[in-house]
């Protein structure tokens, strides 16, 4: 008698970490021709989406919002900073902290920037409430793998 085949539990298509590696990838290129117009690269628009958000931030508060080591938030924030779009100064009260704020051409892209979640979305022609639920499943993926590293 035949027995059903075992599934290979090592193959790419059962990997969850591929599956969210390879969907990062796509949306991140489907946000590439809507972010163009403003200048902006995907992670930038993360930066910007944070501070338009929050407003002034220490730059470790935008890298602890974004999980973003220094070393790759610094030469974000120094493109958005040669574009007009922030600018960063020290700290008075303690000259180890950097403050980074919207300058007035970076709140002004917010305006332009609005519509953008809702254009990707029809861009995918994704199922609102699928998109809704698949943002729910990573924020609780996020919560778990944050406990486990407490």
């Amino acid at each position: 008698m035949a027995t059903a085949p075992v599934e290979d539990p090592l193959a790419l298509d059962r990997q969850v970490c591929f599956a969210l590696y390879a969907a990062s990838r796509a949306v991140t290129a489907a946000y590439r021709p809507l972010l163009e117009p403003l200048g902006l690269t995907y992670p930038q628009y993360l930066v910007m989406l944070v501070l338009w958000e929050r407003g002034p931030l220490p730059v470790h508060e935008i890298g602890d919002a974004l999980r973003l080591d220094s070393g790759t938030l610094s030469p974000l924030l120094k493109r958005l900073e040669a574009g007009g779009l922030v600018r960063r100064r020290r700290s008075a009260e303690d000259e180890r902290r950097v403050l980074v704020a919207l300058t007035d051409e970076g709140r002004a892209l917010r305006d332009r920037a609005v519509d953008i979640p809702e254009r990707l979305v029809e861009t995918a022609r994704a199922d609102p409430d699928a998109h809704a639920l698949l943002h729910r499943a990573c924020e609780a993926l996020l919560a778990a793998a944050d406990a486990q590293t407490r």
